[in-house]
């Protein structure tokens, strides 16, 4: 059972570790002194910007002791808690650490606190295994690494991890395994902006996106392995072996982070827009972008009410959410150009009554990045929006990006939504995100955490970097935005399907995983997979994955599909195009060029 507050002793609720933790946040510059304006005569109270990050940001020196023992600690509590309320960001300051092995359970976050991966060294591991699943990693979800380097202890560094479990911004020197020991089932993953100076070994993962990264090689692949804006990644050949090899990203903006500027202490880093991207942001000098000290942020702690971070960001604050779970009785409500929103530590957003946990006006910049959002008991319409219905604006020059924001429907408890998330504003990129309704867990049924829809973009000029969508009552994904493109697909169909009439979707046996709408004239995808296990009743039959206009201007590239141990079957992998599935040996069936 999860230890009520951090489940950590006082000694551990510190900001920082060490001897001289009682004083240290304003000598070394980890907190930001709280500060307001005056409040004018007659208006409420002006939130300060800044303070401290709150009793579950453990911050580590590499002169502190004891930090194995604390890493130690925090995970025997996190490991199995799947469904726990414990959350967790550890942040290491720029220098050395010699002998650690950082074991990340579920809700914990590791990040190191320089400009670059290399300002933080680990003599070490940061490492992700699969013992609390009997060696099975494919429920490893909700824990992250960013901004170190690791020198891993005997030349690997073993990541074995599923959804939601971004590696970014990270130098290994030495090779990568993203298989659980003895390798079992695995079930990911994502990288991005990172290096690996050796080989990265998949071995038993099942699919893999790696965006504007470098790697010394890659060793094998088994379902979909696809890659943009790779130094070394291996040469276009899907579907034997199955890499999608694209030279470049598109558009991508790096994913917000904190940093220590020296005595002026914590700042948060907003990495530029890359057209054409290809390799790490950070490899020579200082990444370009721009920063802006935590007194330009309301520092919010769980408990918060929602009209206060609304107050917030009136005043022009942005928000920074520190670990744990949020109740929201109304929505956040982000209508000001260029504000961000960055969570630590999978800081959770619960919708009490039924409201959108949060919306973004149609404005430019926006940063949505670093957050869970939870249904709640009471059915939303939606959780997540970005841009109102309507929306028309040019965000060409500077979009919105929402990255390593995940939603779910049930599982921690009872959770229902229509629909998880919209995407109305023009040209905004999102940037790994995994929304799924429940297969496992509390509050799970066809009809229990029920969730008809996982995606909907209305908008038009929207990009998809890494996008893993599962178990939704009827369509995963609907597309109705003209030139949208994805690079890389994830879904499973719901298991829990009770019969074939349930998911019946007019004369159409099943509703496909990835929708385009009939009047979308262009649109574009690479390395897309929909899987079906139906368990319950394993008869029933998915008429396809994917269903498109047939026109010249929408175009798919490496398609795939598969019957996980014959537990229901395909009839098609793209419209009327692709093989059925058939049997239980559980092989895809795939299209490499659609039209």
């Amino acid at each position: 059972m999860p230890l009520p507050d951090s489940g950590l002793p006082a000694v551990g609720r510190r900001t920082v570790l060490g001897a001289a933790a009682a004083s240290a946040p304003a000598v070394l510059g980890l907190s930001a002194r709280a500060s307001a304006a005056p409040s004018p005569p007659g208006k409420p109270k002006l939130l300060p910007g800044g303070g401290d990050l709150g009793q579950n940001v453990l911050v580590f020196d590499p002169s502190a002791p004891g930090i194995q023992a604390k890493l130690d600690e925090v995970f025997a509590q996190q490991e199995s808690a799947q469904f726990g309320t414990g959350r967790y960001a550890l942040l290491f300051k720029p220098g050395t650490y010699n002998g650690l092995n950082a074991q990340l359970g579920f809700y914990t976050s590791i990040m190191g606190l320089g400009l670059s991966p290399d300002d933080t060294t680990i003599n070490g591991d940061v490492t992700v295994d699969a013992g609390w699943f009997n060696g099975n990693a494919t429920q490893n979800f909700w824990r992250s690494a960013e901004n170190l380097a690791l020198v891993p202890a005997n030349g690997t560094n073993r990541w074995a991890v599923a959804q939601a479990a971004p590696f970014r911004r990270m130098h290994v020197r030495g090779g990568l395994n993203l298989s659980p020991t003895g390798y079992g089932w695995a079930s990911g993953g994502y990288i991005a902006d990172s290096r690996v100076d050796g080989q990265v070994g998949p071995y038993s993962q099942q699919q893999w996106y790696t965006r504007d990264s470098a790697i010394g090689s890659w060793l094998n692949g088994v379902w979909n392995m696809v890659f943009s804006g790779v130094e070394g990644a291996p040469a276009q050949s899907f579907p034997n072996p199955p890499y999608t090899t694209l030279d470049t990203t598109p558009v991508s903006r790096e994913k917000p982070f904190l940093y220590v500027d020296g005595a002026a202490g914590l700042r948060v880093f907003l990495p530029e827009k890359r057209t054409n991207a290809r390799g790490v942001t950070w490899g020579n000098g200082t990444p370009r972008g721009t920063s802006l000290p935590l007194t330009q942020f309301y520092v919010a702690k769980p408990g918060v009410l929602a009209a206060t971070l609304n107050q917030a960001l009136r005043q022009g604050l942005h928000l920074l959410l520190t670990p744990g779970i949020y109740h929201l009785d109304q929505p956040i409500q982000v209508d000001r150009a260029n504000t961000v929103v960055l969570g630590l530590g999978y800081a959770t957003l619960v919708p009490t009554n039924g409201v959108t946990a949060l919306r973004v006006a149609d404005v430019d910049g926006v940063r949505l990045a670093g957050f869970l959002i939870d249904a709640g008991p009471v059915n939303s319409p939606t959780l997540l929006e970005i841009g109102p219905r309507g929306a028309w604006r040019d965000h060409s020059a500077n979009p919105t990006t929402v990255q390593d924001v995940f939603v779910r429907i049930g599982g921690a408890g009872a959770g229902r939504a229509t629909t998880s998330m919209v995407i109305n504003s023009r040209h905004t990129i999102v940037d790994h995100t995994w929304i799924w309704r429940a297969d496992h867990g509390d509050g799970v049924g066809w009809d229990t955490n029920r969730a008809d829809y996982g995606i909907v973009v209305n908008g038009d000029d929207v990009l998809c970097t890494g996008l893993f969508v599962e178990h939704f009552n009827k369509y995963d994904v609907q597309w109705y935005g003209q030139r949208g493109r994805t690079i890389f697909f994830q879904n499973e169909k719901a298991y829990d399907a009770p019969n074939q009439a349930a998911i019946q979707n007019g004369s159409v046996k099943g509703y496909a995983a990835y929708k385009v709408g009939d009047r979308v004239t262009t649109h574009e995808g690479w390395g897309l997979g929909s899987y079906c296990y139906y368990n319950v009743d394993p008869t029933i039959v998915q008429h396809n994955g994917f269903t498109a206009p047939n026109r010249p201007g929408v175009r798919f590239h490496d398609l795939l599909v598969v019957s996980l141990g014959g537990k229901g079957q395909y009839e098609h992998v793209i419209n009327e195009t692709g093989t059925p599935t058939s049997g239980t040996s559980t092989v895809p069936s795939t299209v490499v060029s659609y039209p």
